[in-house]
């Protein structure tokens, strides 16, 4: 068995011509370029039970050659991909389960299922590899362009694959480093297997949410810390693509919660061991931040205040005027989108930068100071919780911006809860989780008034033809303000009735 480490990337066409032309390859190659064409046949059984257990088999034509390989297990982080992987040379295009272990096959693929295994997809493309000797490490370089099918559709394929072959997977991300210097890619993280079941699935794309991954209680800080920053990465990689290509405003919104919550973790992170990689990432976060931010704003405004307007305001000229309100809504929020799209590139370069900082020389650093896990967690949760009980003390005289402020140590406490909640008594931390969202909730929807109210403020001024309509919508948002805040005021008494959680 070998443990295959490699890094996808998804490419256009025209940009991995480029690629394949240029100088960089041929400075640190080792071996020259070949190309050949690949011819790949996967199985499974009727009920897709490899594909269940993440497992893949497949034949491979290579020449007049047939491979037949395994793959199974593993994990992908950042694009990095890493699996178990047993081949095979098989004489023909058959399966044969005679030239391994027996206990491999029996192990990974029961009898049972052995016996009901069919072709289900097949991959075709040509692959010019070679490999590059990249300061020290030896990567094998592929470039693959083709498609993916099954009986009645298909997908194209283009990408590049950095197979490790020695060396570290943090010399992977370097050499994609320098690939983005010349050619815009995105990260992959789906198998060309992956894809094809997809295909046979006749899967749709859906915004992607995430939970908490499942904490060992027996391991350190430091290792449950990179977890969270890799289910942070994978959670906000997961909807990049729909946030481009896609008209849903939940593709975003699931990108901002994601990137919120790899905030609270870095600043865990920083709390243990203080380091310029990791303040610059943060600084990088906290500007993205803005940025989608002003997105979303415009999203929300748009779905909750100006298209519910259009049912509550009669006659020709108001009916115009909040036509004309949300045509300008559409535009502000269509050229924050456009400015998103140029950052396409800055956006893979910042998950690259994440990679290597990850797999850099700062999580040895940091273990060596490193608390015990539940000693930090209850300092940590007693911290969040004074902040947020100081904030939000005399409620009734609390501006916008402090509310802004409460609403924010609400989040941090929550998100810091749900990480360490597994560590003490689950039925308590569920219902005090409970409450707290309650409280973060409507903290969240007078949040959106009063960004309404300032966004109505903008459009006023370039809108002189939207005043009434203007005057109408800030006068009905105020009624339902003042709705909002005795909901608040219900939430915030029942949560804090609630004890805390990780006190003995």
């Amino acid at each position: 068995m070998a443990i295959e480490t490699e890094l996808k990337l998804r490419i256009s066409p025209e940009n991995l011509a480029r690629l394949k032309r240029h100088a960089l390859f041929k400075t640190h190659q080792i071996t020259e370029p070949v190309t050949l064409r690949l011819h790949n046949i996967y199985f499974d059984t009727p009920k897709l039970q490899l594909h269940r257990h993440k497992m893949a088999l497949r034949l491979r034509r290579v020449g007049g050659k047939w491979i037949q390989t395994l793959k199974g297990g593993g994990q992908v982080m950042a694009g990095l991909h890493q699996r178990n992987e047993w081949e095979v040379p098989v004489p023909s295009a058959r399966l044969d389960f005679s030239g391994l272990d027996t206990d491999v096959w029996d192990t990974h693929l029961p009898p049972s299922w052995r016996e009901h295994l069919q072709p289900v997809f097949i991959t075709d493309f040509y692959r010019t590899s070679r490999e590059l000797n990249w300061h020290g490490a030896i990567i094998e370089v592929c470039m693959d362009q083709g498609s993916v099918k099954t009986g009645q559709h298909s997908t194209p394929i283009s990408e590049v694959e950095l197979e490790l072959k020695s060396g570290e997977p943090l010399q992977l991300f370097e050499l994609a480093q320098a690939i983005l210097e010349i050619a815009p890619f995105e990260l992959e993280t789906v198998s060309k297997a992956e894809q094809g079941f997809r295909l046979l699935s006749g899967y749709i794309a859906t915004p992607v949410k995430t939970d908490v991954p499942e904490l060992a209680k027996a391991g350190s800080l430091t290792d449950w810390l990179q977890t969270l920053i890799w289910s942070c990465l994978q959670h906000f990689q997961s909807n990049l693509r729909g946030a481009m290509e896609s008209s849903d405003a939940e593709y975003l919104h699931q990108m901002r919660v994601a990137l919120r919550r790899l905030r609270v973790v870095l600043r865990m992170a920083e709390a243990i061991c203080a380091d310029e990689q990791l303040a610059a990432l943060r600084v990088a976060l906290a500007v993205l931040g803005v940025s989608l931010g002003r997105i979303r704003e415009w999203d929300v405004f748009i779905s909750q205040t100006i298209v519910p307007m259009q049912s509550r305001i009669e006659g020709d000229a108001g009916q115009q005027g909040v036509q004309a309100l949300l045509d300008s809504c559409r535009q502000q929020r269509d050229g924050c989108y456009a400015a998103l799209h140029q950052q396409a590139r800055e956006l893979q370069g910042l998950l690259l930068r994440f990679a290597l900082w990850m797999n850099g020389p700062y999580w040895q650093l940091a273990a060596i100071g490193a608390p015990k896990m539940r000693v930090f967690a209850t300092r940590r949760l007693h911290r969040l919780a004074r902040r947020y009980e100081k904030a939000g003390l005399d409620l009734h005289t609390l501006n916008a911006p402090q509310l802004h402020a409460l609403r924010i140590h609400a989040k941090k406490l929550r998100y810091s809860a749900e990480f360490f909640a597994s560590l003490y008594n689950k039925r308590k931390a569920k219902s005090y989780l409970a409450a707290l969202s309650e409280v973060q909730e409507v903290l969240g929807e007078i949040n959106d008034i009063a960004v309404a109210g300032r966004l109505l403020d903008e459009l006023a001024g370039n809108l002189s033809g939207c005043r009434e309509v203007i005057t109408f919508i800030k006068g009905a948002i105020d009624m339902d303000l003042s709705q909002k805040f005795k909901v608040l005021n219900k939430n915030i008494q029942s949560f804090s009735r609630k004890r805390v959680f990780w006190k003995k």
